[in-house]
């Protein structure tokens, strides 16, 4: 039996905030833009620090919001450990930007895991959603 902490079906009756619905759905959307913006620094000759900046103005508000609904509503508890799972991939993301070249090298496959990570709490979001009673 799942306990209560790690149940994503906690308290249906209540539904899901449209915030952390929104978050959820937005935060996968972020992170892919900033693979189009990684790849345009790369290939287009657009300024890293694009990426830099769309990453901390999109992908951290979002990430923090989820964090602390998870934290602060009892019954979103389940998502709590995606939740701030993804808040300490983009901290070691960040790390992994501002570290040497070698540590610069493990940006993309970190940047892959965070977005595994943002795909798996959304598809836990809209499956709360869709059993929504």
């Amino acid at each position: 039996m799942t306990a209560d902490t790690h149940d994503t079906f906690v308290a249906l009756d209540r539904g899901t905030p449209a915030l952390f619905v929104w978050s959820a759905r937005l935060f996968p959307v972020a992170l892919a833009g900033q693979f189009v913006l990684d790849g345009q620094s790369l290939f287009a000759g657009l300024p890293w620090s694009i990426h830099g900046m769309a990453g901390g103005l999109a992908a951290v508000p979002i990430i923090i919001i989820m964090a602390a609904m998870a934290f602060a509503t009892s019954y979103l508890r389940g998502f709590a450990w995606w939740a701030f799972g993804s808040l300490a991939l983009y901290g070691v993301q960040i790390a992994l930007a501002t570290g040497s070249a070698t540590l610069l090298a493990l940006h993309p496959f970190n940047a892959s895991l965070l977005l595994m990570a943002a795909l798996v709490l959304l598809a836990k979001t809209e499956r709360r959603r869709a059993l929504h009673t």
